[in-house]
């Protein structure tokens, strides 16, 4: 069946650029399509040469086209990319975004629904109050949540050019600076991504964001161990990691895997501690109250088999998921049981960063290497 230039380009309408959201064929980046037989080809043309996205929407656009033309035209090997030149060595920027950041720390789970964000979007909070400066990225690629936990649901931030480079203002609230790749979607929107352009997306939030000077800039991460992990490890040198896990036996359980990752000797990132999340269930009306719902001191027995530090003991309390949802998170309302459990928490955070630094040597970025 013969097909046409039109063609090829209403399927590549379909086709979004993850930082602007507009399809391809809109932003002028499509050229050159020709058409020989079975065999098909283009030129995608980027707008800056730095573009994180350029070999992962290479793929998208075969997908695209596969799905919509089906595969009697083949376009395997003749995606080109065209981009312009570099200029006033904008590439030097990505080594110099983070050059007065003193902490970072990521924030990991070894499964899902433990409340990881929860406690990263509280400590963020906490750590501020306490006057640090703090940064928070939101690097859960696929289930971005920390805009709305944020009440900063829906805004954008201001991009600048640096060179040929669109740097990020981030977006500030509760006295913490805040980016996610939730600024540049649509929230009702399902993030079908591959590894490569999830971790494309989160090399653009590290490097082309103007965080300035920062105490802790602190990850939160995808729960279980990804390659988005790995390009946190590859791309900074991480002070330390903070294992978030519930008391309940199968949180634990990948609670650690998580610490095995952190700790192998490829990453050979210091584990910090871990965090109990969900401890017991507390009444707000009877403070004194305890249930064990998930079982009793699974991180506290489990810190000390691995020889870390508990860091704290979050309970399970209403405030904390309608502060979540809500957007107003439970370590604002000063002199409630929860602040305080955040207020502690952060001053271990603190303590344990600082014996890191005094007493270990400085991560180095993690290289792999292939054969």
């Amino acid at each position: 069946m013969p097909y046409s230039n039109k063609e090829i380009l209403n399927a590549l309408r379909n086709v979004k650029h993850p930082e602007t959201a507009q399809d391809i064929v809109s932003m002028g980046m499509v050229d050159d399509i020709w058409i020989e037989g079975n065999k098909a080809g283009l030129t995608l043309s980027f707008k800056k040469p730095t573009d994180p996205f350029m070999n992962s929407m290479q793929k998208v656009c075969i997908q695209a086209l596969e799905q919509h033309l089906g595969k009697d035209l083949d376009f395997t090997g003749n995606i080109k990319i065209k981009k312009p030149e570099m200029k006033n060595n904008g590439g030097q920027q990505d080594a110099q975004t983070l050059k007065d950041v003193k902490n970072i720390i990521a924030i990991a789970s070894g499964k899902g629904g433990v409340g990881k964000s929860t406690v990263a979007s509280n400590l963020a909070i906490s750590l501020a109050k306490t006057g640090a400066k703090v940064g928070l990225i939101d690097a859960d690629i696929y289930g971005p949540s920390i805009p709305k936990m944020f009440n900063v649901e829906g805004q954008r931030p201001l991009v600048r050019k640096v060179g040929d480079v669109d740097m990020i203002t981030p977006i500030e609230n509760y006295g913490v600076k805040v980016v996610s790749i939730g600024f540049f979607i649509n929230p009702e929107d399902a993030l079908v991504w591959r590894g490569a352009m999830a971790t494309s997306a989160l090399k653009q939030l590290i490097h082309q964001a103007e965080w300035g000077e920062l105490d802790y800039l602190i990850f939160d991460l995808p729960p279980g161990t990804s390659d988005i992990h790995l390009t946190l490890v590859q791309e900074t040198s991480v002070t330390g990691a903070i294992i978030v896990s519930t008391p309940q036996d199968v949180a634990l359980a990948d609670a650690i895997k998580g610490i095995k990752m952190f700790t192998g000797k490829h990453i050979n990132v210091p584990v910090m501690g871990l965090i109990e999340n969900m401890s017991w269930f507390t009444p707000e009306e009877l403070p004194d109250n305890k249930y064990y719902i998930f079982g009793k001191d699974g991180c506290k027995n489990l810190a000390e088999k691995e020889d870390i530090p508990l860091l704290g003991q979050i309970p399970i309390v209403q405030s904390i998921r309608e502060g979540g949802d809500y957007g107003t998170p439970a370590a604002l309302n000063e002199g409630t049981m929860v602040a305080d459990a955040f207020k502690e928490l952060a001053a271990s955070v603190i303590k344990v960063t600082e014996e890191r630094n005094t007493n270990l040597d400085p991560t180095k970025r993690v290289e792999i290497k292939t054969k």
